[in-house]
């Protein structure tokens, strides 16, 4: 397990010039639209070139996308991405959940989150649950429609009991579980207008049926946060957009390796925070450290001690 190499990366925004019918404008697409006015030079078109070498040249073997991978849920913009993804990895070596500008409005499946079907492998309802060797990859859909001004995500209670028996299912066979969705998982990790509304829930189900890692996006800056389970704290762990220039709200582009080590029945991962640098003009290795994993069986509390944050 310890060859086997993740890539994280969300909030990509793709960029795309939007042409709004009448009708579309009458939405909340079209408060996307003013905020795109504003941010179409910030979500660079030349860092997106250059995450995609990047994610190739350190040879990943599994890429994990956290949503916001469009600005305005327009089936356009759904098609494009379905085409930036196939071209960046393998349908099977690409797991990816949608964030709240992937379901700004309800879209058809046709010409919306059903093109990126091959990369959430569904075959019944939501969370997915997609092995790659010793590591459960578990996605969560926790984007909704919601009123203009509020970013806010739910789960909702039977995705919440299918994730909770996914997760011990997974744990009974002796797999890594990383779960995966846009909305933060801890809580005060957002403030209320983007929180997860069931959070609390969330929180709940993890603390009784245990997980290794969370991984999310949706906020501004790279965190590192904490959630209780039932043999240790699970590490929660954000990146940033993966796309965006460093501006005052922006803490700049970055995406992150995790390599899975396993050491003498200690599991960690070493994580490689890979940030755009302006001056290089290029992704540059900011930090690197190790983030201990709880224990996934009975016995004596894991020793994990609370792990180096990112600067």
């Amino acid at each position: 397990m310890s060859d086997l190499t993740l890539a994280h990366i969300s909030d990509l925004h793709l960029p795309f010039e939007p042409h709004l019918s009448w009708r579309q404008r009458f939405s909340k697409r079209q408060l996307s639209v003013w905020s795109w006015q504003k941010r179409h030079a910030v979500q660079s078109r030349d860092v997106l070139a250059a995450l995609a070498q990047d994610l190739r040249a350190h040879a990943v073997n599994h890429v994990l996308v956290t949503g916001d991978i469009t600005n305005f849920s327009l089936p356009g913009e759904f098609q494009q991405a379905a085409e930036w993804l196939a071209a960046l990895a393998p349908a099977d070596c690409l797991s990816l959940v949608p964030g709240n500008h992937d379901a700004l409005v309800p879209v058809p499946a046709a010409v919306g989150l059903g093109l990126w079907d091959r990369w959430t492998r569904l075959r019944t309802d939501w969370p997915f649950v997609h092995r790659v060797g010793e590591v459960s990859l578990i996605g969560l859909n926790s984007a909704l429609p919601t009123a203009p001004l509020l970013a806010r995500g739910r789960l909702g209670d039977k995705q919440l009991a299918r994730l909770e028996g996914a997760l011990r299912a997974e744990g009974e066979a002796a797999q890594l579980r990383i779960v995966m969705l846009h909305h933060p998982a801890a809580a005060g990790a957002i403030g209320w207008r983007k929180a997860l509304a069931d959070g609390n829930e969330l929180r709940a189900v993890l603390r009784r049926a245990g997980a290794e890692l969370v991984l999310h996006g949706h906020a501004r800056s790279a965190r590192l946060d904490m959630i209780a389970g039932p043999y240790g704290p699970i590490p929660s762990l954000c990146v940033p957009s993966s796309t965006a220039l460093p501006n005052p709200q922006d803490e700049g582009a970055r995406w992150h390796r995790l390599r899975l080590v396993n050491e003498a029945g200690v599991r960690s991962i070493e994580v490689t925070v890979r940030r755009w640098s302006v001056s290089a003009d290029a992704f540059v290795t900011d930090n690197v450290y190790p983030l201990r994993l709880p224990r996934q069986r009975d016995g004596a509390p894991s020793d994990n001690h609370q792990p180096q944050e990112e600067t």
